[in-house]
């Protein structure tokens, strides 16, 4: 008996032991626990907590959006928030949606800290750019941090076809950086090309300024076009570097789709900068072989700006003539007096072949295609010729007249000298008869 009484104590004293060990509070609401899946279905999830209670998710508190969520099976260890300490079955009422948006925080924290990249996903468009989610938290991807591939480049700035194409990408995954994160004013800024640029840092790399390239057109744009070429990379040929001559618009020479050569510029970290017209002879090398100072010349007028006109001479050569030198009356403007696609004569007053400049003026005298002395070399060596042959006969003429004129007085005193004579002689006859 005493041996018996000896050993129940013993149990009941390791038993308390036990349980001094093991303490177990319920949990309480708001608290972040750990559970191990029993089952799980997309109605709802059942969790073990301790061995001692059961915790049940369900309905809108179930998320799937992070893979930790999305593909449970029994045996699972996740996180979960508590939101009932006990529910209408007696179970611990919980929600992942809480536990992922935490955990989601500390990622989004650990990823701009460490400038890494991930993906969201794109859940509106406005006019300034896209709504984006990163598994349950909201942000936004500005259009000026959109990847060159994405960017709506609409030729003319048309918002309305700008906030159509934003549309587009609803749905669609892209990969991106977090470069602003202010939790106090709930902001979050995603940048595609932050994470773009240092995907392509590498492959840019290849490249160094004068490399040429083959590629095709991927925009049309006010200020220039976009070129695909190599490894993925874009680069921007902007207005002034598609040809030599003056370009309103490159709409004019290039549609989406054309192939195009071109070298490489500038490079500027991911920006990479291209030229079309270095691949071209330089029209303005043999210019003066075309035009010379002074001469007139048809042109055609493209442009009437404030301080001047723009004109084509040929196809390459474009010349200014400034507003100084372009006859304008007092007050009067020279919108009034010119107007585009208009031909008329010039003169060129000035030509810079290293400086791509020609300068123009023009007059009413000018415009009737009265030229100077050095319009035509040929045609003044051979005005000079004829004035100074012109000039000789009548030198001569000036020295031969006075002769002439003797001549006719001579001819005129002979006969005034024979009268006399007759008349003296019949006076001498009277005489000799008296």
């Amino acid at each position: 008996m005493t041996d018996q009484k000896q050993s129940r104590e013993k149990e009941v004293e390791v038993f308390q032991k036990m349980l001094d060990d093991y303490s177990f509070k319920v949990p309480q609401e708001g608290e972040l626990i750990k559970g191990n899946v029993i089952s799980a279905s997309k109605a709802e999830v059942k969790l073990d907590i301790n061995g001692l209670i059961t915790g049940v998710v369900r309905g809108p508190e179930l998320y799937e959006e992070d893979e930790e969520y999305a593909n449970l099976k029994p045996g699972d260890e996740v996180e979960a928030t508590v939101l009932e300490s006990d529910n209408e079955h007696g179970e611990l009422e919980l929600s992942f949606r809480f536990a992922g948006q935490e955990k989601a925080w500390d990622d989004l924290r650990e990823h701009f800290k460490e400038k890494t990249i991930i993906n969201v996903k794109i859940t509106d468009a406005n006019k300034g750019g896209l709504l984006v989610k990163y598994r349950q938290i909201s942000g936004f991807l500005p259009v000026s941090q959109l990847a060159p591939e994405n960017y709506p480049r609409i030729n003319g700035g048309d918002k309305g076809k700008i906030l159509e194409k934003l549309r587009s990408f609803v749905g669609k995954e892209f990969e991106t950086k977090v470069v602003t994160l202010d939790e106090r004013e709930d902001k979050i800024i995603f940048s595609e090309k932050e994470a773009w640029n240092e995907k392509q840092r590498d492959v840019i790399s290849k490249y160094k300024v004068g490399t040429k390239v083959e590629g095709t057109i991927t925009a049309v744009t006010d200020f220039g076009v976009f070129v695909s070429f190599g490894e993925s990379l874009e680069g921007l040929i902007h207005i002034s570097e598609l040809a030599w001559q003056r370009i309103d618009s490159p709409a004019d020479l290039y549609k989406v789709g054309d192939k195009i050569d071109a070298e490489v510029i500038s490079l500027d970290n991911s920006k990479i900068f291209l030229s079309a017209k270095k691949l071209m002879k330089d029209p303005w090398s043999d210019v003066g072989e075309k035009y010379k100072q002074g001469q007139i010349v048809k042109g055609l007028i493209l442009k009437v700006n404030p301080f001047g006109l723009f004109v084509k001479l040929d196809d390459d050569i474009h010349g200014l003539a400034h507003v100084t030198q372009v006859g304008l009356a007092p007050k009067e403007k020279i919108n009034e007096k010119f107007k585009a696609k208009t031909s008329t004569n010039f003169k060129i007053v000035s030509i810079e072949a290293k400086e791509h400049r020609l300068g123009l003026a023009y007059s009413s005298e000018i415009a009737k295609g009265e030229s100077s002395k050095k319009e035509s070399p040929k045609k003044e060596k051979e005005e000079k010729s004829e004035k100074t042959e012109v000039d000789k006969e009548k030198k001569k003429e000036k020295v031969e007249k006075p002769k002439k004129t003797e001549k006719k007085k001579d001819e005129k005193e002979k006969p005034e000298k024979a009268d006399k004579k007759k008349k003296a002689d019949k006076k001498e006859g009277k005489k000799a008869k008296k």
